[in-house]
């Protein structure tokens, strides 16, 4: 037995197993109930790493009673992006026209609270071998499909010997450009990534990792290491980050979060408003509060290490990208602007070409401003 398979054995999966839990029967008993409703999985490396109760890792994977007090609308909590209502063939997501979502597994390393797929996560008999066949099949006879999304759970606890014949499937087939991972497995468990599975890996370029961190403390030297791996064998390694109420809902977090990722060859790629998922609320914050986190990141850090704010529309219409106001007026004259310090800048809109400034092109003062600042 490998590291990563004993560290996944001897996971926290009942109320008893987790830390800092008070002792009180009562609470016990309906903290069972919440873990009836939806499994817990925290895997012994990640059960490591939580120092205390309520903190930031506490928070996204040990059940509190709160889950079973929280309410959004009822056509929304069970699947609250509409997946099932995308799915051409079970376990496959077809909402985009050249990109589907497929389904490898059902099963994570750690069992997440705020899950979008709470419906499906940890329970048996939903992802199988043959609702794979039906989506490879699917993908090969759509030649409009260029881009496979691999999710689940997460695609990196399915053994080697399979992980090879699904993606030496994917490879097989002509029009499909790009394989993605969608996984948490680097970040929660390091020690899965392997030499042998490196070398599995390397042989299916263009291959990207859709990884998941949600706080700096996540990585670790272990997970720095893993990551490092997957980096030299040649993989672009990008993070998802979710918006959660007391794990990373402040700027200074949120930024030392984005910088840590630079520096390990990750690029920040989206931060998520929170799903309306069953159970969730309390986890979510307000869509301003990350507004203000991503003003707060422009032009205070690179901008590669400023990733899309986005919301994933309920009901299934797809992300859509948010930013804070930067526009204040808009006219055919001109467009004002506010940079990052909370300058107003004037941009000129008039064609320089037709006269109507009298044959000048000299930049303005604000013009010659704006091309100050940072990228």
């Amino acid at each position: 037995m490998e590291l990563w398979q004993k560290q996944l054995s001897q996971s926290a999966v009942k109320v008893k197993d987790l830390p800092f839990i008070p002792e009180s029967d009562e609470y016990r008993k309906k903290l069972e109930e919440v873990g009836e409703n939806y499994p817990i999985r925290i895997n012994s490396y990640f059960l490591e790493q939580i120092k205390s109760p309520n903190d930031p890792l506490w928070k996204q994977v040990v059940p509190t009673l709160e889950e079973l007090d929280d309410f959004v609308q009822e056509d929304l909590i069970s699947d609250p992006l509409n997946e099932e209502g995308d799915m051409p063939v079970p376990e496959l997501v077809h909402r985009y026209p050249d990109r589907v979502l497929l389904m490898i597994n059902n099963q994570c390393p750690i069992v997440c609270r705020f899950c979008t797929r709470k419906r499906k996560i940890g329970f048996p008999g939903i992802v199988t071998r043959e609702t794979l066949r039906q989506g490879i099949d699917y993908i090969r006879n759509h030649p409009e499909i260029r881009d496979v999304i691999m999710s689940g759970g997460d695609p990196l606890l399915v053994p080697d010997k399979e992980l090879d014949r699904i993606l030496g499937e994917l490879r097989s087939i002509p029009h499909l450009e790009i394989i993605r991972i969608g996984t948490r497995v680097p970040g929660t468990l390091p020690a899965r990534i392997t030499e042998n599975l490196c070398s599995i890996l390397k042989k299916y370029h263009p291959l990207y990792f859709n990884m998941h961190f949600n706080h700096p403390s996540e990585l670790t030297p272990e997970v720095e290491k893993a990551c490092a791996m997957l980096a030299d064998i040649g993989i672009p390694l990008g993070s998802q980050t979710v918006l959660l109420k007391g794990v990373n809902d402040d700027s200074a977090t949120m930024k030392a979060l984005m910088q840590k990722l630079l520096k390990n060859r990750i690029k920040p790629y989206y931060i998520y408003q929170a799903d309306m998922t069953e159970g969730t609320d309390h986890l979510r914050t307000s869509v301003q509060k990350g507004l203000d986190i991503m003003k707060d990141l422009m032009g205070h850090t690179s901008g590669m290490a400023v990733p899309y704010y986005v919301i994933d529309a309920p009901g299934g219409g797809g992300k859509v990208r948010l930013l804070p106001n930067s526009v204040i007026e808009h006219t055919e004259e001109e467009v004002v602007i506010t940079n990052y310090e909370g300058k107003v800048f004037r941009y000129s809109q008039r064609n320089w070409n037709n006269g109507s400034s009298n044959g000048s092109n000299k930049s303005t003062p604000q013009n010659q401003d704006m091309c100050q600042l940072p990228a």
